[in-house]
């Protein structure tokens, strides 16, 4: 018999005991749903941000190799940062000088600032006559005169109302070159005389609130230039491609559970069954790996297409991740159905099929559904297997020999580098993808009760 000696035990009676595993099971408990709570909560309110708030509170200036500027009569010194305005501000005019210190820096009192190499009277006698030409003499002076300071004026108005960030700023007077690098970004640049020395600014605008519906059946996402958000295609990827590997793997694995409970002799169902476990524990992204060298050039070559990445092949890597889930959970319900079951059925003069089929597979349904659960929770957050074999382009498709994007694979590709706007509707997908799981699981339970009956 296994005895368990605790050391509390050596202090303590069995009421003491009691009381202190209960006070300790009671704490990590109550641990364990705090942690899961704060960590939804973080989830959820993450994924509702960019639909309740702007992205920032005021207009914000960002200048680059500009020194001393003046902005709406405000003058800024060697600043660093952001330069706030108001959010409602409908006019702006910055001006600076274009002459900076790189371009200007000479001492007077510096010898090497006069030093040209002419070491004796013939030097200077020859540079003398080449530069009194008028030629050489009108050149200087055209130089000098464009090498003179000039001021960098910038004067423009923006219009609220306007919805297209790209109108929503009009500029009146501008001497240097605008460009609209990303949605609600404008950038004006002037050229400086030397290599790394162009000077700038960037107006960055305030994001709206992003429109949920938008969110939720945008057909087109662009992040980073246009701040286009629209996951549908995703959401359809998700949902077809856990769906064909739910329809494709679960007849599968019920089958192979019920074969393997019911047919198999017990050594060689324990053998079999010490596999699918070790199949069950197998990373993810060795899935992925054997699709991609394996699955994707196969699909490739049957349906003769430039790229076997499809969502054929997430499909069948998705099949095959869930089997081993599905056949031990089912196989370990069939099994714990009682003999006497089995051995009325078979003395009724049922075949052994027939006991297996409709007296052993609906005692077991509840652990069987349970198995098919799980399976689809798997299919559905699965990110490593589909990044690789997948494709990953986020366009809606219903052909199955083209490339898909799922929830989970955009989460992961665009988390590392996603920032503002951008990072809070990765959690809003994130939070999306835990409803649609919770959805899937609730229709199968109601399936349950369904075929169960009052």
């Amino acid at each position: 018999m296994l005895n368990l000696h605790f050391p509390v035990i050596t202090f303590m009676n069995r009421k003491q005991t009691d009381i202190f595993f209960k006070f300790l099971f009671r704490s990590v408990s109550l641990f364990s749903v705090l942690a899961l709570g704060a960590i939804l909560f973080f989830v959820f309110f993450q994924g509702v941000l960019p639909f309740l708030k702007p992205t920032a509170a005021d207009i914000r200036l960002v200048p680059q190799n500009i020194n001393e500027l003046t902005v709406n009569g405000v003058v800024y010194e060697d600043h660093s940062g952001f330069i706030f305005l108001p959010k409602d501000t409908e006019s702006i005019s910055i001006s600076f000088s274009l002459s900076g210190d790189d371009d200007w820096d000479w001492d007077w009192d510096d010898d090497e600032d006069w030093d040209w190499g002419w070491d004796d009277d013939e030097d200077w006698e020859e540079v003398y006559e080449e530069m009194s030409s008028e030629a050489v003499l009108a050149d200087a002076d055209d130089q000098w005169l464009d090498d003179m300071p000039e001021e960098a004026v910038l004067v423009l108005t923006i219009d609220h109302r306007e919805k297209d960030p790209e109108k929503k700023i009009i500029f009146i007077s501008n001497n240097g070159e605008a460009s609209y690098p990303e949605a609600y970004v404008h950038t004006v640049s002037w050229p400086g005389m030397t290599f790394g020395s162009d000077k700038s600014i960037h107006i960055i605008l305030p994001e709206p609130p992003y429109n949920p519906i938008r969110f939720l059946t945008g057909m087109t996402w662009q992040p980073n230039r246009d701040k286009l958000f629209g996951i549908f295609p995703m959401i359809a990827g998700t949902i077809i491609a856990s769906l064909g590997a739910i329809l494709l793997g679960v007849p599968i694995a019920i089958f192979c559970a019920i074969f393997m409970a019911e047919f198999l002799r017990p050594n060689i169902a324990a053998f079999v069954r010490g596999g699918i476990e070790l199949l069950a524990g197998i990373p993810s992204v060795v899935y992925g790996f054997f699709g991609l060298m394996v699955i994707v050039p196969v699909v490739k070559d049957v349906f003769n297409i430039p790229a076997g990445t499809t969502l054929l092949s997430a499909i069948l890597v998705l099949a095959l991740m869930i089997l081993p889930t599905v056949i031990t959970i089912a196989e370990t319900s069939l099994r714990a159905v009682p003999l006497s079951l089995r051995e009325a059925s078979l003395s009724l003069g049922a075949s052994k099929m027939q006991t297996a089929w409709r007296v052993v597979l609906p005692h077991a349904q509840s652990g069987v559904i349970a198995g098919i659960i799980l399976g689809i929770s798997r299919a559905v957050g699965e990110t490593m297997a589909v990044i690789l074999v997948a494709g990953n382009s986020p366009h809606l498709t219903l052909n199955p020999l083209a490339s898909v994007r799922t929830l989970t694979a955009t989460i992961a590709m665009e988390m590392g580098y996603a920032s503002g706007r951008h990072s809070e509707i990765l959690f809003s997908i994130g939070v999306v993808l835990f409803i649609i799981i919770l959805i899937l699981n609730s229709l199968i339970l109601a399936f349950r009760r369904r075929m169960e009956g009052p």
